[in-house]
């Protein structure tokens, strides 16, 4: 079984300048690379991208809602042709970056509020998709199994890809348990590489927030935890 490990980066330049994000990309198969809206900038979208380059990791658009204040974690129920615009541009810059230095977007992963907010939210969903469709080649959409974008995607030709989360708690209803919740991040490296391993028959990639205690060991145990269960980890890569 093939399966993609991603990563969030790009988007803090105290870890970045730590060594974390680098030691991550040593370990993950895709990275998704902070497109400036919610943390980061250029500078240091391109020097992820530089080191996803030299390490043959995929680039993913990890587009969000315009908001530094909260990092991206707060609904900011954008019009439509609003979220639309944003997204697309935010994709195309990171575009741009990415080939400047000989690397391409191989696929797009929303981020926080705007991940949550299209798994339910029609409107929202779609404002994204056409975002995609407006991009000179189809990318691939990544989302939560039975997410509502998936399905939007699905419906206008956009490829789709679902995606698990090691380092996450789930409701009994398959959605993710909002952070303000207890227990919300899963933190034990022996944890979070099983629930990687479950996930695994129902999901084409799997999380590990970098942001998360301790990201580097469950990391390596989440990658660990795959290929002991047989799979061959592969990038999102076209």
């Amino acid at each position: 079984m093939r399966i993609d490990l991603n990563a969030d980066l790009g988007e803090s330049w105290p870890r970045w300048e730590s060594g974390q994000d680098v030691a991550l990309l040593d370990i993950v198969t895709s990275a998704n690379v902070c497109c400036g809206a919610y943390a980061g900038d250029p500078d240091l979208m391109r020097a992820t991208c530089v080191a996803a380059v030299q390490r043959g990791v995929a680039i993913g658009a990890q587009v969000g809602y315009p908001d530094r204040d909260n990092f991206g974690r707060r609904d900011l129920a954008l019009p439509s042709h609003a979220l639309t615009t944003e997204v697309l541009e935010q994709i195309l810059l990171l575009d741009r970056i990415a080939g400047s230095v000989g690397g391409r977007v191989a696929y797009v992963k929303p981020h926080g509020a705007l991940y949550n907010t299209i798994a339910h939210d029609a409107g929202q969903a779609r404002a994204v998709v056409d975002a995609m469709l407006a991009l000179a080649e189809p990318l691939p959409l990544l989302g939560l199994p039975g997410a509502i974008s998936l399905a939007v995607a699905e419906a206008s030709g956009v490829p789709v890809v679902r995606e698990g989360f090691a380092d996450r708690a789930y409701t009994p209803h398959g959605r993710l348990v909002p952070r303000t919740e207890p227990g919300a991040v899963l933190d034990d490296p022996d944890t979070v590489a099983a629930q990687a391993v479950r996930l695994m028959a129902s999901v084409g990639s799997v999380c590990v927030h970098s942001d998360s205690p301790g990201a580097l060991d469950l990391a390596r145990a989440v990658r660990s935890g795959l290929e002991a269960a047989g799979a061959e980890l592969a990038s999102l890569r076209p």
